[in-house]
């Protein structure tokens, strides 16, 4: 199956990885600089702050400059038009948009996607945004911590490709994507009410359940090739690629997620792969370098007790599989670099495959949320030098640990946090709360 995946030829030299947030901040404002033809941005939001200003003034120069250049940004609907949770009622960023467009005066387009007709049951999550001829695929959105705008940073993963025939596939994807009326504009005032699109959304829905990239269709031979990747709902390509890479591997298997959730389907894959004797290696973010994470002293709202519930999950995983961590078979890192947040995902399997995607390899991201990938097949090893380098920065604040009790253990959780997994526990939700987490 992975090796008839459409997908195009790159040389090795035309894939770079960034290192860090700073890095990609530098490398997006300086591309948008020098942006002749197209920039289409996708990412879940664009947010008031002070580095989503810098991106948003930087797009608006351009255009200022070259006015037949065409901008279009997309984001997730839902999270446009509400405020930071645990903030209380906020007119969201729309709203800023729309004042932005009044200052300027350009037409720089932003549309907002609403994937369900509630955002608890999707939401936009496609990466990848693209500036003439070239890919920036990243699960970072654009605000401060993103972009390491002051001195607290959120870690993500950062490649560009140079390759016009696949900027011109995920330029193709977002234009089929974007409807009149499904997919509003945030940059105009007085935007339709969500309400009044559940018909529209519920049909973009099933559209969306049928896209794909237009890719070519793979051939006998080739070299280096990226392969993009769409899924939405059960079953999709994207689902069925992750499984099929864990399904393949032989030597070694390596997850990187900030949120340890998986579904049954992953879980199945990794224990058949610990079957087959493969090396399994997961990078997980600790609890205090989860974006949800409240620190001691701080107002204690209900989404902060999530970074427990996934150190729970892990806890248990690990004490299942124990044997395997004492061999050496299983290793479990736990990334933290004290005052800083992770959000790096990806799958790597073998000395082959590098699958770069936003999602969270979670129920979420396997069932509701719009998500993409891109898939690097490497059959010659010709990009395994930028592949390894990437994986030793990965694990650089990623220790290992020897057993399930270097995660400590639930009745040293805060008393709101244990109070209210008490809660869940008893009422019997907590099945239901991690299918939509």
């Amino acid at each position: 199956m992975l090796a008839e995946l459409p997908g195009y030829a790159v040389a090795p030299e035309s894939i770079q990885v960034l290192p860090d947030a700073k890095a990609y901040c530098a490398c997006l404002l300086e591309r948008i600089r020098t942006a002749s033809r197209r920039i289409v941005i996708v990412a879940l939001y664009l947010q008031e702050d002070e580095a989503g200003q810098e991106v948003l003034d930087a797009l608006y120069q351009a255009k200022a400059a070259r006015p037949g250049l065409e901008i279009t940004i997309v984001v997730d609907w839902f999270r446009a038009r509400r405020g930071l949770l645990g903030g209380g009622r906020q007119p969201g960023n729309a709203a800023w948009y729309q004042a932005q467009r009044q200052h300027h005066g350009l037409d720089i387009v932003i549309h907002g996607v609403p994937v369900q007709t509630r955002e608890l049951f999707g939401v936009l999550h496609l990466k990848g945004s693209i500036i003439d001829d070239c890919v920036i695929y990243t699960g970072a959105s654009l605000n401060n911590v993103y972009l390491h705008r002051f001195d607290r940073y959120r870690l993500d993963r950062y490649h560009l490709f140079q390759s016009p025939a696949l900027a011109d596939a995920m330029v193709d994807l977002v234009r089929r994507l974007l409807h009149h009326t499904a997919t509003p504009r945030l940059d105009l005032p007085q935007p339709p009410s969500t309400r009044s699109l559940r018909g529209d959304i519920r049909r973009l829905r099933a559209r969306l359940r049928r896209m794909v990239y237009q890719a070519p269709a793979s051939g006998a031979g080739q070299g280096l090739r990226v392969i993009p990747l769409l899924g939405v709902g059960r079953g999709n390509p994207l689902n069925r690629t992750v499984c099929a890479l864990l399904a393949a591997a032989r030597e070694q298997v390596i997850i990187s997620t900030p949120y340890f959730n998986p579904p049954r389907v992953l879980m199945r894959e990794l224990d058949q792969a610990l079957a087959r004797g493969v090396q399994v290696e997961l990078i997980v973010g600790d609890r205090t370098a989860n974006d949800f994470y409240i620190a001691p002293g701080e107002p204690f709202s209900a989404s902060g007790a999530l970074p427990y519930l996934y150190e729970d999950n892990l806890r248990a995983f690990a004490r299942r599989r124990h044997g395997a961590i004492a061999s050496g078979q299983l290793q479990v890192r736990i990334w933290n670099d004290p005052g800083h947040t992770f959000h790096a995902k990806g799958v790597w399997i073998d000395q082959r495959y590098s699958l770069l995607t936003g999602n969270n390899l979670n129920p979420r991201g396997f069932n509701l949320d719009l998500e993409n990938g891109l898939l690097i097949d490497d059959p010659q090893g010709q990009w395994l030098a930028p592949r390894e380098a990437e994986l030793t920065e990965l694990r650089r604040h990623a220790p290992k640990i020897g057993s399930a009790e270097a995660l400590g253990a639930k009745t040293e959780h805060p008393k709101d946090v244990r109070k209210l997994l008490r809660r869940l526990r008893y009422s019997r939700l907590e099945p239901l709360i991690k299918r939509v987490l």
